[in-house]
C-alpha cells in the first residue's frame, strides 16, 4: 500500500465500486477488504467496512461511512492514459458503469466520483515551450468532452483536425 491512499467514502456501496475501479486499467486489483468488528453508525458488525485496492499502480481505499455524501469538483481522480485507446477504453467503461459524459476530459461515475481522463500527449503539448501551439491545443480542449488527442494535435500544429 503506498504511504498516502486515496479514501473515497460511500454510503454502502465501496465493495461494489472498488469492484468496478480495478477494471479500469491493467495493474489493478482488490487487496483487502475489511468487516467491521462490531456495530457502528453506519452498519452493523460483519459488514464490509474499508476496502482497499489498486488502480493501475495506486492504491486507493473505499469506505463504507453508511451516509451519503455528494462529491463534487473540488477534488478528483485525474487519469493519465498512455494513449487515446486507453482513454477511450476508461471512457467507454465509465459510461456503461452508469457514469455521465462532463466536458474537458471530466467524467463522473454512477457514484458521483468525478475523473479527469487525460491522455499523456496532452501534458506535453500544453507544457510545450511553442506558447502559441500549447494556447491552440488548450483553447481545443474547451470545446471537447473527452479529449480526443490526434484533434488536440492538429490544433497545436495549427492545423485543422480531420
Amino acid at each position: 500500500m503506498s504511504k498516502i491512499s486515496p479514501c473515497i467514502w460511500f454510503d454502502k456501496d465501496a465493495e461494489e465500486a472498488a469492484n468496478f475501479y480495478v477494471t479500469l486499467l491493467p495493474d489493478s486489483r482488490i487487496d483487502r477488504v475489511m468487516r467491521s468488528p462490531a456495530d457502528y453508525p453506519g452498519g452493523e458488525a460483519g459488514a464490509v467496512l474499508l476496502v482497499e485496492f489498486t488502480v493501475g499502480g495506486q492504491s486507493f481505499q473505499a469506505l463504507n461511512g453508511g451516509s451519503r455524501i455528494e462529491f463534487n469538483d473540488a477534488l478528483s481522480l485525474s487519469m493519465l492514459c498512455e494513449d487515446q485507446a486507453e482513454v477511450d477504453s476508461v471512457w467507454r467503461k465509465i459510461l456503461e458503469g452508469g457514469g455521465e459524459a462532463i466536458q474537458c476530459g471530466w467524467i463522473r461515475d454512477r457514484w458521483g466520483v468525478r475523473w479527469q481522463i487525460v491522455p499523456r500527449g496532452f501534458i506535453d503539448l500544453i507544457a510545450s515551450s511553442d506558447a502559441e501551439g500549447a494556447a491552440r491545443a488548450f483553447n481545443a480542449l474547451t470545446d471537447m468532452v473527452k479529449l480526443d488527442l490526434a484533434k488536440l494535435q492538429a490544433a497545436f500544429d495549427g492545423k485543422a483536425a480531420a
